[in-house]
């Protein structure tokens, strides 16, 4: 028999583990851990990542209009938890956990290199239904690493050790 359960606010899980990342307008760099994030249309390829407005991150990705989806891999928890816990405006998260990362192809924001998993977005439209302003980006790139991607480029999601 099913019961009605009394918690709704977090109705989904389970939530995958994502870093946004993003720079703003005097190139610094910055990421956090964004926990409502998904796929929200497939032509033209896009993706939804929801950040509160009070965060630091909130006003570089309104700014730049763009944003990187990073997925970490096992392994990756220290910085994860690191990047997840403190706030840009206290200092430079990067050098502070000496994360490596390089300049997106696409967009003007960082990749951490050492997620398996890259999602280059331009913001398309954002909207505030709740605590959460909602981005949606157009996907301009996915990047995996190459010993995850077939011969056709796919993403072998089942080798890949997610957090």
């Amino acid at each position: 028999m099913k019961r009605e359960a009394k918690n709704t606010m977090l109705a989904l899980q389970p939530i995958p583990k994502t870093l946004v990342s993003c720079r703003d307008r005097d190139g610094r760099n910055n990421a956090l851990v964004v926990g409502f994030c998904a796929n929200v249309s497939l032509s033209p390829a896009m993706v939804m990542v929801g950040i509160v407005p009070s965060r630091y991150s909130h006003h570089m990705v309104k700014e730049s209009g763009c944003f990187v989806v990073n997925l970490p891999a096992k392994g990756y928890e220290k910085e994860y938890g690191f990047l997840g816990s403190k706030s840009g405006r206290d200092g430079d998260k990067f050098a502070a956990m000496n994360i490596a990362w390089e300049d997106a192809r696409y967009v003007d924001a960082p990749i951490l290199s050492d997620c398996p998993v890259h999602i280059e977005c331009k913001v398309v439209e954002s909207i505030m239904p709740g605590t959460h302003e909602l981005f949606i980006g157009k996907v301009e790139a996915v990047y995996a690493n190459e010993e995850y991607l077939d011969e056709k480029g796919n993403i072998l999601w089942d080798q890949i050790d997610l957090l």
